[in-house]
């Protein structure tokens, strides 16, 4: 019929017993309830698309990481999509200002950290880079 089963603990580390053990072994359950953090998805800023039209909102100066000096000038974009970014204006002088109508595209700037758009120049507003007299 029924045997005699001696008495197996189901822990696999005895009960904890003082304070300090106490607080560790609920800290430890804790962090295994809420199991491993969720990996953070990479986000396209132009929503995956190639182009995106912006109007300026404000033109800024950043300034590169350490071995370089000159300022890049950049512009402070509302896109078509609603959101809000900075993009780099390339090749010497440009004359946009607020309200500027500009097209840009994904491509990142080195030595700027987080600058990961630029003005495309020839399209609506930015005018092409004109060779200066000699």
């Amino acid at each position: 019929m029924f045997h005699q089963h001696e008495y197996v603990p189901c822990f696999s580390k005895e009960l904890p017993v003082t304070k300090q053990e106490w607080d560790e072994d609920k800290f430890l359950q804790r962090i295994h309830k809420a199991g491993p953090k969720p990996k953070l998805k990479r986000r396209h800023p132009l929503d995956s698309k190639q182009q995106m039209r912006g109007v300026v909102l404000k033109t800024l100066i950043r300034k590169p990481k350490k071995p370089n000096s000159a300022n890049r000038k950049c512009v402070l974009v509302r896109l078509t999509n609603g959101k809000e970014a900075t993009a780099f204006v390339p090749g010497e002088g440009h004359t946009l200002q607020e309200h500027s109508v500009v097209l840009i595209h994904k491509k990142r700037v080195r030595d700027v950290p987080g600058l990961k758009l630029r003005v495309i120049r020839g399209a609506y507003d930015c005018a092409h880079v004109t060779k200066g007299p000699k």
